[in-house]
């Protein structure tokens, strides 16, 4: 078996749901943290799910400001991580460990 930590996706949101990462065949991924940043001078909000399951819900994040998830959640293959922002100045980077 393979383990290998990474960045999982990384970028800056949409404002409708997209998807950010999709767990490789023959993999399983483990997500360890989500770090949610605001690049403009004016509070925002994002949206995560994990296998179309909310964990975060409209969560704003201040002007200027990080929300980091700290998360010890699984994903098997063919799963997904979506979200959506209310502006495109909110940028996401998500680590985690993939096992194959």
């Amino acid at each position: 078996m393979a383990t290998t930590t990474k960045a999982l996706a990384r970028g800056a949101f949409a404002t409708s749901s997209a998807t950010l990462y999709t767990v490789p065949a023959s993999t399983t991924t483990v997500i360890t943290n989500i770090v949610v940043t605001n690049t403009t001078s004016t509070a925002g909000s994002f949206t995560l799910l994990l296998d179309d399951v909310s964990i975060a819900t409209t969560v704003t994040v201040g002007a200027n400001d990080s929300t980091i998830i700290d998360l010890k959640q699984v994903l098997a293959t063919t799963k997904t991580i979506k979200g959506f922002a209310s502006a495109i100045t909110i940028n996401f980077h998500i680590s985690g460990v993939e096992i194959s």
